[in-house]
């Protein structure tokens, strides 16, 4: 016999959450300690964040991506596969390799989890993989627990099968999908960006401060 207090304790798995405790996505945090928004584009703007991303996401980018085959002798590159140009030069008629990489590098470093979309063709062949944003998509179970991915466009929501999208989720809890590495620091960052506007609030004052304390009062 389970009693009231264990039960609400240890519950049933029903699904993946995307958050800092509840969502990730939409990032609703409200404002930090220091009293300023941090999301994932404002972080940007704090130099040592964009500094970090551009680095790691250049970095990865930059490293060869060849596609292998084993053989009776070992393993060779499989130039003749159709995958093969589609990872070493160009995912889809849009970018090059490089830079389809660096954004999903980018995506990963911020919101924690990288997506793209699997275009495919009527026999199943895959013709192209395109960047999707991480704040627009969530992730959930049917009743029958199959994951499927929901996107928010323009025109409206997107119901995407757990087949047609390439999902590369960070650090999380339980393996699906990732925390926001900004929300997890965003006091720190928050901290950041209030130094810095400090500063140049105070540099274009002509390094002058707004009063002076007389020691004799």
């Amino acid at each position: 016999m389970k009693l009231p207090f264990f039960s609400k304790l240890f519950q049933s798995r029903a699904g993946p959450k995307n958050s800092l405790w509840t969502s990730t996505y939409s990032f609703f945090f409200g404002t930090t300690t220091s009293g300023k928004a941090v999301n994932e584009r404002t972080a940007m703007q704090t130099t040592a964040v964009y500094a970090c991303v551009r680095i790691l996401a250049e970095t990865i980018a930059s490293l060869p991506l060849h596609l292998y085959k084993y053989t009776e002798s070992g393993k060779e590159k499989a130039l003749e596969h159709s995958l093969y140009y589609m990872l070493h030069d160009e995912p889809n008629t849009e970018m090059t390799s490089f830079v389809f990489r660096e954004t999903l590098m980018s995506h990963l470093l911020l919101w924690g989890n990288a997506y793209a979309q699997i275009i495919r063709d009527g026999r199943g062949n895959v013709l192209g993989l395109y960047p999707l944003l991480p704040d627009k998509m969530t992730v959930d179970r049917t009743s029958t627990g199959e994951l499927y991915y929901q996107y928010q466009k323009d025109t409206g929501t997107v119901i995407l099968r757990n087949e047609d999208v390439l999902h590369v989720p960070g650090l999380g809890f339980d393996g699906l999908v990732g925390y926001s590495h900004i929300a997890m620091a965003k006091n720190a960052i928050g901290v950041a960006i209030a130094t810095e506007e400090y500063g140049a609030k105070f540099f274009a004052n002509g390094a002058s401060p707004g009063g002076v304390l007389d020691p004799a009062e």
